[in-house]
């Protein structure tokens, strides 16, 4: 679940970052926005320095005021950006990394993504390089860009927890308790129902949101090994009985009526989603943390009102895992270019080291309503427009004992794909838990 899900391998970035790209904060363009040159490091008539790729929307506005920052002052080794939509940055950065033309700060999502890149060399060990920086960020969030051991990546924006959202409005009308076990999940889908109101927006013709269910009740029933094994590629690790009984309440619930009856041409990068909460026809949705920007955005005056709430998702009962557990997108992360040279590497080093993620940053996300992926920053939570929310997101993070990152961005592309395929096949009805699996198993 690419943040920008703001994600993905699927075409809505879950697609990290529709899904995963976050919401629409800042400038968004479907092609490149180029503030000054192109990667690959300086251009003619240019001073030597360091080049960066990343995404529209989401952060750029951090990221636009970080780098000016960082230019003003070092006139002499600039750091040079471009902005790209999702698809497009996806497709030209695997092609510049694997060609040794790749930007000196390489904008990535960790996983299997970053594991590839350590494999074939492609990046440089940064433990110890940027003391700083490694004791800012959030130690949850620090542990999705370190590979053996070793960090190879930093994150660079907000961290991105899946977060239960619900509409107040409805859950008061109907007089249902807000759900924190699975059989008070059930309950309010019975009584929504009943009052006519869809229980859960989902949107499943973009696929990836589906993802969320089945990866918090799987951690929930059977804890993070169970995934982890299959990231290892242990033998019919899909097979685990964590992920068929995960299956089997997904089943249960669309039997329910819990997603309602047009939940399969939802589409999550136009927000029908979000606007199904905000309009009072759905009263509950399971979301990343950057969709609370598109409800300051796309509904003001119903967020300001109080109408939207958030929660942490259900626990199981008899469930291994532990309810802190989060799943979501830790956060984006830089990580550098080991074809840079030695003057553009120890430009990024710097850059990295004073001003990622700096107060300033904090300052911009938080302002979008964003969390960033950093420690100690409290005090600043209480000064902003929307403390409740973001204390409790930032929290979430902070607390948790593990925080999972979206399978589809955790595993080969591939297997990503054939996940969010099948997976969608569970939703509709169309394959057994057990056929799913079998399936699965094939890819390891």
């Amino acid at each position: 679940m690419t943040t920008d899900r703001t994600r993905r391998t699927a075409p809505a970035l879950w697609t990290p970052f529709s899904r995963r790209s976050l919401s629409r904060i800042a400038l968004v363009g479907a092609a490149a926005l180029t503030l000054a040159g192109c990667g690959g490091g300086a251009q003619p008539g240019q001073a030597a320095g360091a080049s960066a790729w990343t995404l529209t929307g989401g952060a750029e506005e951090t990221f636009r005021t970080s780098f000016q920052e960082w230019n003003d002052a070092h006139a002499e080794e600039p750091i040079t950006a471009e902005y790209f939509a999702n698809d497009a940055f996806k497709e030209k950065i695997r092609t510049s990394v694997g060609s040794g033309n790749a930007p000196t700060l390489i904008y990535n999502w960790g996983g299997d993504n970053l594991e590839s890149y350590v494999e074939n060399g492609d990046v440089v060990e940064l433990t110890g390089k940027i003391p700083g920086m490694e004791e800012r960020a959030l130690d949850s969030v620090l542990e999705t860009g370190t590979v053996d051991g070793k960090l190879y990546a930093v994150p660079n924006n907000n961290t991105q927890p899946v977060i239960l959202y619900y509409n107040t409005k409805l859950f008061e009308q109907a007089g249902v308790k807000v759900p924190t076990t699975w059989e008070e999940m059930l309950d309010a889908v019975e009584a929504f129902k009943a009052e006519g109101v869809t229980p859960i927006s989902v949107a499943g013709s973009s696929q990836w949101p589906y993802l969320m269910w089945i990866q918090y009740l799987t951690d929930r029933i059977g804890g993070p090994e169970v995934f982890q094994a299959i990231v290892d590629g242990e033998e019919n690790a899909w097979s685990d009985p964590a992920i068929t009984e995960a299956l089997e309440k997904i089943q249960e619930l669309v039997e329910a009526g819990g997603f309602g009856d047009a939940y399969g041409s939802v589409v999550a990068d136009a927000g029908a989603d979000v606007a199904l909460v905000h309009t009072d026809q759905a009263a509950m949705m399971l979301h990343g943390s950057w969709v609370y920007s598109s409800f300051l955005t796309d509904a003001p005056e119903w967020t300001a009102e109080g109408n939207l709430g958030y929660t942490t998702f259900p626990e199981i009962e008899g469930g291994q895992g532990d309810p802190q557990n989060i799943v979501g997108n830790p956060a984006n992360f830089w990580a550098v270019s080991a074809d840079a040279s030695e003057e553009e590497q120890q430009t990024a080093f710097e850059y990295l080291e004073q001003m990622n993620l700096d107060d300033t940053a904090v300052d911009t996300l938080f302002d979008a309503g964003l969390i960033p992926a950093v420690d100690g920053v409290e005090d600043k939570i209480d000064e902003t427009e929307h403390p409740e929310y973001l204390d409790f997101a930032y929290s979430m993070v902070q607390d948790a004992p593990h925080f999972q990152l979206s399978w589809d961005q955790a595993l080969p592309a591939d297997q990503g794909q054939a996940l969010l395929t099948n997976l969608s096949q569970v939703f509709a009805g169309e394959m057994t838990p057990e056929q799913f699996q079998t399936a699965m198993n094939g890819t390891l």
